[in-house]
């Protein structure tokens, strides 16, 4: 089943300050959380990624949004840098990752089934168009740095989105 992705333009995305291409299909998903209050609804989650874009972009000096797609609870996949795209996310670990981040703290929330069905589907769509290498390894964030991110409750489920049946 195909992953609906709402599209920059449609969460008010400012343009990236550049963009850089990955050079091959990324070989590595690399799973975080925004660590911030969970949203719900289009309206709010809207407003958090803007909120996500300027940080990154204004206090982080990064070139746009740091991830290449966010999940919220209810399993909306957002647009961040998308498809084919270097991210910011994982220090020394961007040249070949794709990083989502799924919305909301998870020291302190489990990860919804939606949330996680729709990630599952989203690296289902990036195999089939050929993103995402067909044997790509999937790490926590923790796995590539010293930080608790994606926290333990997300971490914890990371083996639910290693298999992709």
């Amino acid at each position: 089943m195909p992953v609906n992705i709402v599209c920059r333009q449609q969460w008010g995305a400012a343009a990236p300050k550049q963009k850089e291409a990955l050079k091959a299909p990324a070989q590595r998903v690399v799973i975080h959380h925004t660590a911030l209050q969970n949203c719900k609804g289009l309206v709010e989650c809207t407003e958090h990624l803007l909120s996500i874009q300027r940080l990154h972009m204004d206090k982080r000096q990064f070139d746009d949004i740091g991830y290449n797609f966010l999940v919220d609870r209810e399993g909306t996949v957002f647009e961040g840098r998308g498809w084919g795209v270097v991210g910011a996310h994982t220090k020394g670990h961007n040249h070949d990752t794709l990083g989502v981040a799924f919305m909301g703290n998870f020291n302190n929330d489990t990860p919804t089934k939606e949330a996680l069905q729709s990630v599952k589907q989203l690296l289902v769509s990036g195999v089939s168009q050929r993103f995402l290498h067909s044997q790509f390894d999937l790490f926590g964030h923790r796995d590539l740095g010293d930080t608790a991110c994606p926290g333990e409750n997300l971490y914890a489920s990371l083996p639910q989105l290693r298999s992709l049946t």
